[in-house]
């Protein structure tokens, strides 16, 4: 078992999906169900999903968890796209968070990739 507090991609998609709650609360409110839900629901599944990893016996378990936590990924990240498109964040906004989800990609694949060198 890991402590996935300890985790950097943990504690950047923590910080990240604090930001997507913040950040929504400003959305129109005809999207509460709609585009607020998915992108909160896709932020917090990130992190979720790497600290149940980190909570099964094996490495190969914990591997699954991130992939699936790489996906949410790529779902927020259309959502961010989707969201600068409609209007409800700038430019600035979203590169800056668009930016931040590439990085934290990166470093739970990054990790896979040691945690297969390990095995």
């Amino acid at each position: 078992m890991r402590d996935f507090q300890q985790l950097e991609f943990w504690q950047r998609s923590h910080k990240l999906t604090l930001q997507v709650y913040n950040l929504t609360r400003s959305f129109p409110k005809e999207e509460i169900y709609g585009l607020i839900s998915q992108m909160r629901r896709s932020a917090s599944s990130v992190s979720t999903n790497i600290a149940e990893g980190c909570g099964r016996n094996s490495s190969m378990e914990l591997k699954r968890f991130l992939i699936i936590a790489a996906g949410s990924t790529s779902e927020l990240q259309y959502q961010f796209i989707l969201s600068k498109d409609l209007g409800y964040i700038t430019e600035l906004i979203f590169k800056e968070l668009f930016d931040e989800i590439l990085q934290i990609r990166k470093m739970i694949y990054s990790y896979c990739e040691r945690l297969k060198a390990d095995s």
